[in-house]
């Protein structure tokens, strides 16, 4: 598991066994699609499998036109404390040394043994697994929702910070522990925090890899709300219900346009904005939109 998370956890490589509890849970309330991360005995650190599982329901939730908001949240007492490093794909394997010789690669805490890590292709992994589903989340064709419910640590805190609005429980915290490993940044950590925060506090998140906690968190513009923890699950539904009821495809041509300004002149950006302009101006949702405010009733939006 990544550190940063309780050290008293001791996750395994696999998913659930045939008949257990599945990895994660799906169910919808209304029009919001409610995906939770579901390994909270190792307080539900990423495995292949449950990277699969994401995305495949993700794309569910996009090709599915009942669905017009998504909320990603995790069981038990944390969110997500990233990937699990027991997994296959990123543990290390050893091999023997002959008596005498100096071992490297020795796991902390573990005696010293002659033994040596070979080399670990994690690019491997980032490829099939985290870029496609950091992709997938970012394109989402409604708009998405994260509750930090406790740890969200390395790729779980990308992941989460990868939705549109996030909104953690007070004793959540945020930890880029890639440092820590002797990693760097992935899921989206490099794009992500420089502009959620800049490129001076970025830094200091992920080469110190310290913990942030949630209220400093929002504090430093990283997420939108932070909330107490008992109002967390109430108040991340209302917030998706309300997105939910609002013009979806407005809402996602607002995100992909405020993306797309990061790196554009201004002129540009005006140019980009009468664009996206003259697209909606042909959608249903805004001539429902001004019609509803003409005639002081509440609209029904139907655009994804």
């Amino acid at each position: 598991m990544h550190p940063g998370a309780d050290p008293g956890s001791s996750p395994g490589a696999g998913d659930a066994p045939s008949g257990a509890d599945p990895v994660l849970l799906v169910s919808q309330e209304g029009a919001v699609r409610v995906l939770t991360l579901n390994r909270p005995q190792a307080l539900n650190a990423f495995t292949t499998p449950m990277l699969g599982q994401l995305r495949h329901a993700l794309d569910d939730a996009a090709a599915d036109t009942t669905v017009r908001a998504v909320l990603v949240t995790g069981a038990g007492r944390a969110f997500c404390a990233g990937q699990d490093l027991n997994d296959p794909y990123i543990k290390p394997e050893f091999e023997e040394l002959p008596p005498g010789s100096s071992s490297t690669g020795t796991l902390a805490g573990q005696p010293e043994t002659h033994r040596r890590a070979k080399p670990k292709d994690i690019g491997h992994l980032l490829d099939h697994y985290y870029i496609p589903l950091a992709l997938r989340l970012r394109s989402m064709p409604v708009p998405t929702v994260c509750a930090v419910n406790g740890v969200a640590a390395g790729a779980g805190a990308n992941i989460a910070l990868g939705c549109d609005i996030v909104i953690a429980g007070r004793s959540a915290s945020f930890i880029q522990a890639f440092s820590r490993i002797g990693l760097v940044p992935d899921c989206g950590g490099t794009w992500l925090l420089t502009r959620l925060v800049g490129r001076a506090r970025a830094l200091q998140l992920t080469l110190l890899g310290d913990k942030l906690p949630a209220e400093q968190a929002q504090q430093w513009g990283l997420i939108a709300r932070c909330v107490a923890d008992e109002e967390l699950p109430a108040a991340a539904m209302a917030l998706a219900q309300q997105l939910a009821g609002m013009p979806t495809r407005a809402l996602v041509q607002t995100r992909a346009a405020l993306d797309e300004a990061m790196d554009l002149e201004l002129e540009d950006a005006l140019r980009l904005e009468a664009r996206l302009q003259s697209q909606m101006g042909f959608a249903h949702d805004y001539l429902e939109g001004t019609a509803a405010f003409l005639d002081k009733r509440k609209p029904n939006f139907k655009d994804r």
